[in-house]
C-alpha cells in the first residue's frame, strides 16, 4: 500500500429512525446498559430495542480519553486488555468478546478485521457527542453482524453551535493528550468542523520489576474534517479523516537482545451522506450512504513479523415511510466490499481474502399506542467468499402494562465473517505455536433476551429497578483455544458454545444533588474445547458495580465515585514446570477497583482531577516466563486483571 493514501467514498443516509423515538411515559425508562435516574446526558432509547443513549454529561464522569474508557461507569459493558504486550483492548458484552458487538459510526459499519484489536483507541473521547448501546439482536438495517448488540458512536456535528473546544489531559504514567475542535457556519446552508487529536506516552514503566513494560508507549495523530449542507428538503453530510499510530512495547532497553514489539498503523477514511424528504406528512424519505477506509498495519513481535492491508467499502440505499402513526416501513439495499491481504514471516505465509456482500432488508414497526411496539425485520445477504445466501430474522417487542412497568423481549440471528489472523494477530507475541484454519466458516448465533424496568415510588423519589436476561447460542464460532500449553489454536466450533447473562440493577436520586447506581451481573459462559464443554477461560463469573454522583453548589462541583468488584474465573489448562509445579493457578481471584474524579465547572471551561485503580490491585504475573521471551513457555496474552497500579490524572476542558 502506498504511504500516501487518497480515498473518496460517497453517498449516505440521514433518514429518520422511527424505532428510536423516546418513550412517552412521564417517568423516563432507563432499562438497561446503565440505569441512572437523573444523570446528565443519559436517556432511554425508546421503541422496542433495549438500549441507552449516553451523552457527554455521562461521558465526562470519567477521564474518557477514548472509546475504550467510555464505559467505566457502565455495569453492562466491560473493557479489558487482551494482552500485556501490545495493549490491545476489547469490549465484552453479554459475557462475550467484542467482535460479536457490531460497531457503528453514525449508523455506518466500522472496525472490522485488522483494525478490531485497536479500534477502541482510534475514537478520541473528546470527539464524542454521544454513544448509543443496544443489547441483543439489533435492527436489521445495519447488517447481519450484530450478535450480542450494537454500539453506535456519534461525533461532534458541523451543525452544532460554532465553537472552539479544547481538551488537555495528562497522567502519572506520563501520557499526554491534546484535542481541539473548531466549528464554523460558513452560511445558512453550509457548516464544517475540524477535529484534531494527538497523544504520546513519554513514560516507560516497569512497576512490577519483570523487565517488561507494563503497557506499550503509544504515539497517535488523528485528524478529521466534517461538512454539512442543507437546502430545502435535501441534506448532505460528508467528511474524511486520517490516523497514524505507533505502539512500542516489550522488554526494557537495558536487557541483552531485548524482545521488542512494535506496531505502525495508518488509516484513511471518508464518507458522504445524502437524504431527501419526499413527503413530510408521512415522513417519507430516501437516503443513500457510503463510507470507505484503507488500513495498513506493520507489526513485529520479537522475531515474528505481520503485515496487513485492508480495504473496506459499504453503501446503502434506504427508503422509509410512515403509513400512519401506527405503521412504519423501512426497506433498503446494501453492498459491502472487504479485501484483506495479510503477510506473516514465521511461519512464512500469505493470505488474501475478498468478500462482496450484496443484501436487502425490510423492517416493519407496529405501534398502535405508546403502550405497545412490535418491530420485525428480515434481511437477505449473499457472500461471494462463502458462495451462500443467508437470512437474518429479528423481532423486538415492547409492552407497558402499567405506567411504571416496561417489558421488552427480543430474538434474532446474527452472522459475521471471521478474520482469524487479523483479529488475533496480537497472539503472535506468545511463544506458543499459532495454528489456524485459512478459511473458517461464517460465525452464526441466535440471541434471545428479556428485560423489565419498574419505577417504584419511595416518598417523593423514584427507585428504578431493572432486571434482564440474555441467552446467546452459537451454531458456528471461531474458537480461540488456549487449552494446549504448546499451541494456540483458532478453529471452528466442534460442539456447543453459549452464554447466559443475568443482570439486576437499581438507581435512585437520593437528593437533587446525589444519585447512586448499584448493579450485579452474572455470567455463565461455556465452550467446547477438544470435545469437553468447559467454562470459557479469562471470563469473570460476575461483576458488581456501585457508582455515586454528587453535584453540590448548583453543579459547580461534581464528584464521581465508581467501585467495581470483578469476580474470579477459570484459567486455561496449565503446563508443568521443571520443578513439578504448575505454570499458573487453575483460577484467577476476585479483585476490586475504585475510581474517583472531581470536576470544577467555570463559565467557559472545567478542570478535573482523578485517580484510577485506587486499590492498586494488579495481576501478579501478567507476563508468563518473562525472563525467557524466545521460549515456548513465554505467554503475555493471559490477561484477566489490571496490568498497572494506581494512576492519577488531571485535565482541562474548554469551549469558547
Amino acid at each position: 500500500m502506498k504511504k500516501t493514501i487518497m480515498l473518496c467514498a460517497c453517498l449516505c443516509l440521514c433518514g429518520g429512525l422511527a424505532a428510536q423515538q423516546t418513550d412517552t411515559v412521564k417517568t423516563s425508562t432507563l432499562g438497561e446498559v446503565s440505569i441512572q435516574a437523573q444523570a446528565e446526558g443519559l436517556r432511554r432509547i425508546g421503541g422496542a430495542e433495549n438500549g441507552l443513549h449516553i451523552g457527554q454529561g455521562e461521558l465526562f464522569r470519567a477521564a474518557c480519553c477514548n472509546l475504550g474508557e467510555s464505559f467505566v461507569t457502565n455495569p453492562s459493558v466491560d473493557v479489558n486488555y487482551n494482552d500485556a504486550a501490545v495493549g490491545a483492548r476489547q469490549i465484552k458484552l453479554l459475557g462475550l468478546s467484542g467482535q460479536y458487538v457490531q460497531m457503528l459510526t453514525e449508523g455506518q459499519p466500522a472496525s472490522t478485521g485488522a483494525t478490531l484489536p485497536y479500534s477502541l483507541g482510534y475514537v478520541p473521547g473528546a470527539w464524542l457527542k454521544s454513544i448509543s448501546v443496544s443489547k441483543g439482536a439489533s435492527s436489521v438495517k445495519n447488517g447481519p453482524q450484530s450478535i450480542t448488540g450494537q454500539i453506535n458512536v456519534e461525533y461532534l456535528k458541523p451543525e452544532d453551535d460554532p465553537a472552539v473546544s479544547l481538551n488537555l489531559y495528562g497522567d502519572s504514567q506520563l501520557k499526554t493528550e491534546l484535542n481541539a475542535a473548531v466549528g464554523r457556519h460558513l452560511n445558512h446552508h453550509l457548516s464544517t468542523i475540524l477535529m484534531v487529536h494527538g497523544e504520546e506516552d513519554f513514560g516507560h514503566h516497569d512497576d512490577n520489576g519483570d523487565h517488561w513494560l507494563d503497557a506499550p508507549a503509544v504515539r497517535q495523530l488523528h485528524v478529521m474534517n466534517r461538512w454539512k449542507y442543507t437546502h430545502g428538503r435535501y441534506i448532505m453530510h460528508a467528511g474524511a479523516g486520517y490516523l497514524q499510530e505507533r505502539r512500542q512495547g516489550g522488554q526494557v532497553d537495558h536487557m541483552a537482545n531485548p524482545f521488542r514489539i512494535r506496531l505502525d498503523a495508518r488509516r484513511a477514511e471518508a464518507y458522504m451522506k445524502h437524504a431527501f424528504l419526499l413527503n413530510q406528512e408521512h415522513n417519507t424519505n430516501i437516503a443513500l450512504l457510503a463510507n470507505g477506509s484503507l488500513y495498513r498495519l506493520d507489526g513485529t513481535f520479537g522475531p515474528k513479523a505481520y503485515a496487513g492491508d485492508q480495504l473496506n467499502f459499504s453503501s446503502q440505499l434506504v427508503l422509509e415511510h410512515d403509513f400512519s402513526d401506527a405503521h412504519n416501513l423501512s426497506t433498503g439495499l446494501s453492498l459491502n466490499v472487504d479485501r484483506l491481504d495479510e503477510q506473516l514471516s514465521i511461519p512464512h505465509s500469505s493470505l488474501l481474502t475478498q468478500e462482496y456482500t450484496p443484501g436487502l432488508y425490510a423492517q416493519y414497526t407496529f405501534k398502535p399506542s405508546y403502550r405497545f411496539t412490535a418491530m420485525g425485520g428480515i434481511r437477505l445477504d449473499h457472500s461471494t467468499l462463502y458462495e451462500r445466501t443467508y437470512a437474518t430474522p429479528r423481532l423486538h417487542l415492547k409492552w407497558l402494562p402499567t405506567e411504571r412497568l416496561t417489558l421488552r423481549a427480543s430474538v434474532g440471528k446474527g452472522y459475521r465473517t471471521p478474520h482469524a489472523l487479523a483479529e488475533s494477530h496480537y497472539l503472535l507475541a506468545s511463544g506458543r505455536t499459532l495454528e489456524l484454519d485459512s478459511l473458517l466458516p461464517q460465525e452464526e448465533a441466535w440471541n434471545t433476551g428479556f428485560s423489565a424496568t419498574l419505577h417504584l415510588p419511595v416518598g417523593e423519589r423514584d427507585v428504578q429497578l431493572s432486571a434482564e436476561y440474555y441467552y446467546t447460542n452459537f451454531l458456528h464460532q471461531a474458537v480461540v483455544d488456549y487449552e494446549d500449553p504448546l499451541y494456540l489454536r483458532i478453529h471452528d466450533l466442534d460442539g456447543r458454545s453459549f452464554s447466559h447473562t443475568l443482570q439486576v440493577d437499581a438507581a435512585c436520586d437520593i437528593t437533587d444533588e446525589l444519585n447512586i447506581l448499584a448493579a450485579l451481573r452474572l455470567n455463565h459462559v461455556r465452550c467446547t474445547y477438544d470435545g469437553e464443554l468447559l467454562e470459557k477461560p479469562l471470563q469473570s463469573r460476575y461483576k458488581g458495580l456501585l457508582t455515586v454522583g454528587w453535584k453540590p453548589m448548583m453543579g459547580i462541583w461534581q464528584v464521581d465515585l465508581t467501585l467495581a468488584l470483578n469476580g474470579g474465573g477459570r484459567m486455561p489448562k496449565a503446563y508443568t514446570l521443571a520443578d513439578g509445579s504448575a505454570s499458573w493457578d487453575d483460577e484467577f481471584p476476585t479483585y476490586p477497583q475504585v475510581n474517583l474524579q472531581v470536576t470544577r465547572e467555570f463559565r467557559h471551561f472545567s478542570l478535573y482531577v482523578g485517580g484510577e485503580n485506587l486499590t492498586n490491585y494488579r495481576q501478579p504475573q501478567p507476563v508468563i516466563a518473562a525472563d525467557a521471551p524466545y521460549s515456548a513457555a513465554f505467554e503475555p496474552t493471559l490477561i484477566w486483571g489490571p496490568v498497572h497500579g494506581i494512576m492519577a490524572y488531571a485535565g482541562l476542558r474548554a469551549s469558547f
